[in-house]
Order: structure tokens, then C-alpha cells, then sequence
């Protein structure tokens, strides 16, 4: 219980900053690919919705930039959500400022689990069923969790980052210093740096293996495994918190 108290804990580590985003990129790995099985899109992909805007407004195809605009929406609505959340906590004193958003991102993809093939019937102003933007929203919520806690050196809902840092570091160290280390400094590689990202990326296949064979072979049921782990990290802090929540919110009234 000490462990993941300290693993969601408003006193961030190095060490409990890189254990708490290889879960949550595992976590973002399994529902991007296994939203892919079901939806056809890839909800943590940004960059792939905002190029679909433009294409969508050029080639004048209305459904492409409603599509694209309600998952961006949803994404910057779930990154905002965390804003509030953790400032809120941050300034009533509470020890669960990172638990918060992880508690919400639970309780949500709890009823996605167990009741997510009905929302695929759910239409939206936006063209898409609602499980999208319910997937883009949580991942715009996790997205901002992992940089809340690590001062934005850990991604987990999207890799190209990682990648990049990654790709940056080997380069480094594959780079061949050949004037003595007296007339200029040798070019060192960050270790650390690498081992991150790696390991993010990693995490992310890894989930996104797991969430593709879990999708195909149990459906939407196998969300609810990662809700589960999400409500255990969170729940330490919110449960020492409860004292503290009822003072806050009766002051408030």
C-alpha cells in the first residue's frame, strides 16, 4: 500500500515518475490498439485528426472535419479536465492531486467495459459514435497526468516523442569523437534519456498487444482489467484525502 501511495504521491521521483508512465503507456497502448479492433481509429492520435481536419476542409467533406474536431475537442477537454483537477488539489493541500484524474479515468472506462458495445450505437453532433470521443477525452486526461507528474519528460499516450528521444540518444552515442577531449568536449549520449524513452515505448507495444488480443478475443470486458489497476494506484491518496475532501467541499458551500 506505501508503494503506490508514493506512486501517485504528490512528492514526485525520477523513479516514481518512470514506474507510474510505463503503466499508464501500457494502459494507453491496450485501448489505442484495441479502439483500432473496434472503431477503426487510433483515439490518442492527434496529429493523425488535426491532418484529417485540413484534408476534410480542402476536399469540402464535412463528416472528415467533424470527425477530426470532436476528437481533438475531446482530447483538449480531457488534458483541461487534469489541469483543474490537479490545480484544485494543489491548492486546498490535498495528497491526492495525481490521483484524481487517474480516479476519473478509472470511473470511466469502468462503464466502457462493460457497456461499450451499446455506446457504438450512440451518435454524436460529430458524426462518430460516442465511444470516440469518450476515448480521445480519456486519453487527453492520461496524456496530461504523465506530464503533470514528470514536468512533460514522460508521454504515454503517443510515442513520437519517445521515439525521437530514442532515435536522438543513439546518435549520440554511435557519434565517434575524434579530437581529444582537452581542445573540446566529447559528445555523451543520456543514458537515462534513452533508457525512458525505450522503456515507454516498450510498455506501449506491449499494451497495445495486449489490448488488440484482449478486444479480439473478449471485447470490450477486457477494459476493465486497466480500470481496475488505475483505481488501485489512485485509490491510497483519495482514501487518506476523505477527511480533508469533506472540509474542503463543506467550506466551499
Amino acid at each position: 500500500m506505501r508503494r503506490l501511495l508514493h506512486l501517485t504521491s504528490r512528492h514526485r521521483a525520477p523513479s516514481t515518475n518512470q514506474a507510474l508512465g510505463l503503466l499508464l503507456a501500457f494502459n494507453a497502448g491496450a485501448v489505442n490498439a484495441g479502439g483500432f479492433l473496434i472503431l477503426q481509429r487510433y483515439t490518442s492520435h492527434m496529429t493523425g485528426f488535426a491532418s484529417q481536419l485540413a484534408d476534410g476542409a480542402v476536399m469540402g467533406q464535412g463528416t472528415l472535419v467533424l470527425n477530426a474536431l470532436g476528437a481533438i475537442l475531446a482530447f483538449v477537454c480531457g488534458a483541461a479536465v487534469c489541469a483543474v483537477l490537479v490545480n484544485w488539489a494543489r491548492r486546498h493541500g490535498l495528497r491526492s492531486v495525481y490521483a484524481l484524474p487517474l480516479m476519473l479515468e478509472a470511473a470511466l472506462l469502468f462503464p466502457f467495459g462493460l457497456m461499450g458495445a451499446i455506446t457504438l450505437t450512440w451518435h454524436t453532433p460529430f458524426a462518430v459514435p460516442l465511444t470516440v470521443l469518450l476515448l480521445a477525452f480519456i486519453m487527453g486526461l492520461q496524456n496530461a497526468v504523465g506530464s503533470k507528474t514528470s514536468g512533460g519528460s514522460v508521454r504515454t499516450t503517443h510515442m513520437t516523442g519517445n521515439i525521437t528521444d530514442l532515435g536522438m540518444e543513439l546518435g549520440k552515442m554511435l557519434y565517434w569523437n575524434r579530437q581529444p577531449k582537452a581542445l573540446r568536449p566529447g559528445v555523451r549520449h543520456d543514458r537515462e534519456r534513452a533508457l525512458r524513452a525505450g522503456g515507454l515505448l516498450a510498455a506501449f507495444v506491449l499494451g497495445g498487444v495486449a489490448g488488440a488480443l484482449g478486444f479480439k478475443h473478449l471485447g470490450f470486458i477486457c477494459v476493465v482489467p486497466l480500470a481496475t489497476v488505475l483505481f488501485v494506484l489512485a485509490l491510497p491518496p483519495v482514501t487518506r484525502d476523505w477527511g480533508r475532501w469533506r472540509g474542503v467541499l463543506a467550506r466551499q458551500r
